[in-house]
This record gives structure tokens, sequence and C-alpha cells, in this order.
């Protein structure tokens, strides 16, 4: 069958940041930068899919060893972060927690909670921003169901209003924060990096689509940050991991501004911050379901396969719930910080992907044995990886 791709809206904002020269970002009101979701649809030509298609919740489970770990995030709070209002979101996810078989997660039984950035409604999403909520929630909720999920909304997709939004989630009791969005690099991001200093809280973000002609992106390129790259997942029919390969539009690379930090000395020696810090499943050929039912000009409804970095994000923030489930249960501390455990870890903790490319520069942008700027350490066997995290100090 013949899929077509489909990227969601870039902001024009951000392409103007990516083109100007460092001089004139300098002059630029970085909290007037607008992010977007790096976010992609797979179409069906002349075809509205009445049923979900793509990767199902049991078997992504499968393939990333999530079926092998007895817990299930209970008693965490995993916080998504994103733009403007989606009206029907708790809904949405209702619909597909039934479709999946999922524990129900509401607003009643305490499992759900929608948190405004500044107390009241922010404006209802006109420009798609609905489709990644949707994919945020129901996805965070599939791997760790026993968790909590606060959708924090912000006001517009400006740093201003993201970033207080970010702030709003830590003061919620998040454990984990998940922000699905990017920017291109802008020589005052480090002016935001106290954001993500909160004591046992994890932050999570996506690297960017587009691949390496895209740059790398913020707040994945903050080393306060996990970042998260797209890979193309093989499967077997009963949902074992067969194969894994770069995914040729994951965003990676070398920052232009952060430095190297400390943990990733070691495994690569560029002195900037290298990004991602780790990968998932993100093409959306081998992509996820979602279902949305809010309508608006730029927005998609009922089911849709979507890729793009943004998938693994609310996954990967799904892993460290659990893993901060298990810390409690040991009588340890929420995790802070945990790319600084991520790079001890022993390599077999991941699937290392090993082929594929994101761009023309060579080395730099093919995945490749260990540590590499496609796909960072490499997918979660999380069976492994999450009894790590728990071991670690």
């Amino acid at each position: 069958m013949n899929f077509a791709r489909l990227r969601f809206p870039a902001t024009l904002a951000v392409a103007i940041v990516a083109a100007l020269p460092l001089a004139a970002q300098d002059a630029i009101d970085i909290m007037k930068v607008t992010a977007r979701p790096p976010l992609q649809r797979i179409i069906v030509p002349d075809a509205t899919p009445a049923a979900p298609t793509g990767i199902y919740p049991g078997k992504m489970r499968t393939a990333y060893g999530f079926s092998a770990i007895s817990n299930h995030g209970a008693g965490q709070i995993i916080a998504i972060v994103d733009a403007y209002d989606d009206p029907n979101a708790e809904a949405d996810l209702g619909t597909f927690s039934t479709e999946f078989k999922l524990p129900a997660c509401t607003t009643a039984n305490g499992c759900f909670k929608k948190i405004y950035q500044t107390g009241t409604t922010p404006p209802s999403d006109a420009t798609g921003w609905s489709n990644e909520i949707a994919i945020d929630i129901e996805w965070a909720h599939s791997i760790a169901p026993g968790a909590k999920i606060y959708l924090v909304e912000a006001n517009s997709n400006q740093n201003s209003d993201l970033f207080a939004a970010v702030s709003v989630a830590v003061a919620n009791g998040a454990s984990v924060v998940s922000m699905s969005w990017s920017e291109a690099e802008i020589s005052s991001e480090t002016s935001l990096d106290s954001y993500f200093q909160a004591q046992h809280v994890t932050f999570v973000a996506a690297s960017g689509d587009g691949g390496r002609a895209a740059g790398t992106q913020y707040p994945a390129a903050s080393p306060y940050v996990v970042a998260v790259g797209g890979t193309s997942l093989t499967i077997s029919s009963t949902g074992a991991w067969v194969s894994e390969t770069a995914w040729s539009d994951s965003g990676g690379g070398q920052s232009a501004f952060e430095t190297e930090p400390a943990y990733q000395m070691g495994v690569q020696t560029s002195g900037k911050r290298g990004v991602p810090d780790v990968a998932y499943d993100g093409n959306p050929g081998t992509g996820i379901p979602s279902y949305s039912s809010w309508a608006c000009s730029q927005c998609v409804t009922g089911w849709s396969q979507w890729g793009g970095t943004s998938i693994g994000t609310p996954q990967w923030a799904a892993l460290f719930a659990i893993a901060n489930a298990e810390r409690h249960a040991a009588s340890k501390a929420k995790l802070t910080q945990p790319q600084v455990d991520l790079y001890p870890v022993a390599e077999g903790d991941y699937h290392d992907i090993v082929s594929g490319t994101n761009g023309t520069c060579g080395a730099l942008c093919t995945a490749g044995p260990g540590y590499d700027f496609v796909t960072g350490l490499g997918s979660p066997q999380a069976n492994l990886l999450i009894p790590a995290l728990v071991a670690a100090p």
C-alpha cells in the first residue's frame, strides 16, 4: 500500500530564527520565540481509517521490554506540557483506553487532571496541537497505565507560556515532565536551562524532526533534559523486537551553544552537548495510532497513524515514571537528571542502533556502535534499563 507523509506545519518564527546570524539572534526576545510539535502523519490515499493502524500499545510494550515489568508507575505523576486547549482531551483518552483495553484514566477516578498555565482556560486549539496532546496523554498512559496523567496547557506556543507551564507542572508535583515540542537553537537559550533543574524531577524532550538539515533543537539541547531521537522499528507478529535503524528525519547533532556535559565525556569528545541521549520508534511508517476528535482547520480527527520524535517522548517519560515507582518501593528518592545515570549503564541495556542516517554529513549523521548523534545510546530494553535506574544512587 502506498502511503503519503504529512508534516505538522512549522511556525514561521522557528524558520526565521534558524536562518539568522548569531549577532541578530542576540537581539531576539527568546521568550517570544515559538515552538512546534515534531509530528508527522501517515495518510492512506482516499481513505480515512475507521480503525487504528500502526503499532498497538501491547506490542510496543512487548518490543521495548515493558511487558516484563510488573510495575506500571503507580503513585507517579507524568506531566504533559503542550500549547492551547484541547476541550476533548479527556474524552479522547477514554476512547483510546477503551479501544486498547487500558485502565480508565479520568478526572473522576483521579488518574487524569487538566491544569491551565494561568488558571483559566487557554484559547482552544486552532493549529493542530490537539493531535500532539492526544498522542502524548494516550501513549504516556499506554506505557505507564498506573501513573497519573496531568495535562498542563500553556496559553500559547510562545516560550513565555510554554516554560511557565513547565514550572506549573513542577509545582503540581510532577516527577516527570514530557515536552513533545522543539524550536531552533538560539544563542540565549542557556538562560532557560534553569527551568529543568528541579530536584527529583525528570525532563524529557523531543530532538526534533527534519534530520540534520533542521539543526539541533531546544529544549532537547539542554544538558538538563533527556533528549529523545527517532528510529524505524521492526517487530514480529507478536510484538517482539526484530530490528531498528536510525530514522532519516530524526533530529540530532552537536549543540551550537551548550557545552559538553560531564556525563557525555567518554562517549563523545566534541566539547559540545550531543543530541539525542536516547531513541525510540519515530518513523510514521512504523508509527502509532492515536485518536482525536477536536476539529479545527489544521487538526486531524478520528484515528490516524503518527510518527515523529514527539511520539517517543511521552513513552520515555513513562519509563522514568515506572523507575520512580520502583525506587519509591525501595525507599529511594525520585530520579533527578537520570541522563547522568543513563550513560554509565552498560550498552546491553539498550538496543544499540548501528545503521541508518539522518543527513549527508558523514559520521556525524550516521548511526554506529555505541553513542551517536542520531540515536544517542539507543532505544530502551526496559526490562534491563529500569532495574539499572532503580539501582542507581
